[in-house]
């Protein structure tokens, strides 16, 4: 089956440029919105059919937030753009040379292809300790860290062994990124503030938010001072912030880290990312984590009409440092790239109106509107 996504062309009046935009996140939502104003037929494609607001999640994972806050249906943002079409399909595989992208028995043609499928969790060579420390990417990930951490206390409020009540009551984060830094701190918050009038037996004032980070701070990505301000931040909500621990080993009862051993019930685990298969799918070189390496126009060398954006793509700051993976940076990478297909696309279209001026004086066809 394939997904034809213009008017057909015809001898006289040749069909708009195609551009398939994979991911329906920042970059790809950024993207297409510029789109929706360029002489082009859009189809964007995600596996789920709602944009996630991904910075929220863990205000899901601490129950602040009902999850229809932070998914909207993607089909309501560009429901007035009718030069834009909504896919939801699970792409498996892409084919530059031909102009086609795929899932399963499914494909769809373009002349332009940007890549925004982002990053999931890397447990660093562990994958078998995703089961005892989900990550937070997906509203799933954020309903199972909040169910495990309100049934942790609702045991602890049951039982009468203080040692396992402790254990209960303590929650660790791996990973001082973004991510760990917020979820500590909002977990250190319910569990100290929310919960302090809501137990009786089992005291929240008592219960453990440990953030373990093996680098030499938290927040690595940003400038000193900002970290330093964070670390004595989460301190003061009652954090426990270890640095340049490592962690060696996760279970059902906990996570060891160098010669430490803290028993907790619930962990999350925000230590590393590994980008989408997208540099296989393009063949195209990668970093140590998969993300696509592209140029300075954020397009895979080789094939100026495919770009990598936000998550996916590796491309350095001036400093030299790779840009982050945060949400601003893939929303600016997104209104880059919509930009430069939408230049693209209007001296196309000039090119097309001067070789094809109207026969009978009437304007030109709406479809070369901007």
């Amino acid at each position: 089956m394939s997904i034809e996504n213009s008017e057909p062309s015809t001898s006289s009046v040749p069909r708009r440029p195609r551009v398939v935009v994979l991911g329906g996140g920042f970059g790809g939502v950024e993207a297409t919105k510029v789109l929706a104003r360029a002489p082009v037929d859009v189809t964007l494609i995600d596996r789920r059919n709602y944009h996630l607001f991904q910075p929220l999640l863990y205000q899901i994972a601490t129950a602040v937030l009902p999850p229809s806050v932070v998914a909207w249906p993607i089909r309501s943002i560009f429901a007035g753009r009718p030069n834009v079409e909504v896919v939801m399909l699970e792409i498996d595989r892409i084919d530059c040379e031909r102009g086609l992208v795929a899932g399963g028995s499914v494909t769809v043609p373009f002349d332009y292809l940007v890549v925004a499928t982002g990053a999931t969790h890397a447990y660093l060579g562990h994958d078998t300790w995703a089961s005892f420390a989900p990550g937070l990417k997906t509203v799933s990930d954020a309903g199972k860290i909040r169910e495990r951490l309100l049934r942790a206390f609702e045991r602890a409020e049951l039982i009468d062994d203080p040692t396992a009540r402790a254990r209960l009551m303590t929650a660790v984060v791996v990973g001082g990124g973004a991510t760990g830094v917020e979820m500590a701190g909002a977990i250190a918050e319910l569990t100290r503030s929310s919960f302090v009038n809501e137990f009786r037996r089992a005291d929240p004032r008592k219960s453990r938010t440990i953030l373990i980070e093996a680098g030499p701070r938290i927040l690595s990505a940003f400038q000193e001072p900002l970290a330093a301000l964070a670390h004595r931040s989460l301190e003061k909500l009652g954090v426990e912030v270890y640095v340049k621990l490592a962690v060696t080993e996760c279970d059902g009862l906990g996570v060891s880290a160098g010669d430490k051993r803290f028993d907790a019930e619930t962990v999350v685990w925000a230590a590393g990312v590994k980008a989408s298969p997208a540099a296989t799918w393009l063949k195209a070189a990668a970093d140590g984590v998969g993300r696509v390496k592209v140029d300075e126009y954020l397009s895979v060398p080789g094939a100026p009409h495919v770009f990598v954006i936000g998550d996916t793509a590796s491309i350095a700051m001036p400093d030299g440092k790779p840009v982050p993976g945060v949400a601003p940076a893939a929303k600016q990478m997104g209104t880059y790239v919509g930009h430069r297909v939408r230049e693209i696309a209007h001296h196309f279209a000039t090119i097309i109106k001067a070789i094809l001026p109207p026969s009978d004086g009437a304007r030109p066809s709406s479809r070369w509107a901007n």
